[in-house]
């Protein structure tokens, strides 16, 4: 049995980047959701934190996170989020 990979943690959006951000969300979720492999993507603004969006993720195994990221690299979500700072821990696991 393979290993889940769960990520969880944070991206700080610059304030004047939100807009664009909050714009390019669902779309980001709805290809990543749409993604072999991928058993949850939770993306959603903290209550606590201006720009702040708490990010979970959750993919059957490493392969299926791999190209995860790979298929980002190439999206307008990349480029939109291009250089803002996140913070976060993988963990493998059942």
């Amino acid at each position: 049995m393979t290993d889940m990979i769960y990520l969880n943690g944070h991206i700080d959006v610059p304030l004047d980047r939100v807009a664009a951000v909050e714009a390019a969300l669902p779309k980001h979720i709805e290809l990543t959701l749409a993604e072999p492999g991928c058993i949850s993507f939770v993306v959603v603004p903290s209550t606590q934190i201006d720009g702040r969006f708490k990010v979970a993720e959750l993919f059957v195994d490493r392969a299926a996170f791999e190209a995860h990221q790979e298929r980002t690299k190439a999206s307008a979500w990349h480029k939109i989020t291009d250089g803002i700072p996140r913070e976060y821990t993988i963990r493998e696991g059942e």
